[in-house]
């Protein structure tokens, strides 16, 4: 079995974070969904664990940082085409997030990112993958 990637991210309010995801095409697994969290299942190898901050706060000694206020991070997802990164985020701001920058068009990369509801950075890019592999 390959590794799996669990991303943990604070939200303020789940429910409008599950109806943004949704309206993008994510589901979520019902067996890790409750009034706290929910696991979004991004492919068969990744999968965001959206929670409510004050949960996410029992996980970290830390200070949580305020995304809409401090960068976190970014999180990268690839796409298969150009077209399926403009499908992403446009279907990501008519979901209601707002956009962090210009189209990065490099010709053998091309990569679009928005903000989500709580101000988590996300980037959808596609790299060519024929250059990619050189």
């Amino acid at each position: 079995m390959g590794t799996k990637i669990f991303v943990n991210l604070a939200v303020k309010d789940l429910k409008r974070s599950i109806g943004f995801f949704t309206q993008m095409g994510y589901t979520f697994d019902p067996q890790f969904t409750d009034q706290n969290a929910t696991c979004m299942i991004v492919t068969e190898d990744i999968y965001v664990m959206l929670l409510v901050k004050d949960f996410f706060r029992t996980f970290t000694k830390k200070e949580v940082t305020d995304p809409a206020k401090a960068t976190e991070v970014i999180l990268t997802l690839s796409a298969d085409s150009r077209e399926q990164v403009d499908d992403l985020v446009n279907k990501a701001i008519r979901a209601g997030a707002t956009s962090p920058n210009d189209i990065q068009d490099q010709g053998w990369m091309y990569g679009r990112g928005f903000y989500d509801l709580d101000g988590h950075h996300w980037e959808i890019m596609y790299m060519d993958a024929f250059v990619f592999s050189q």
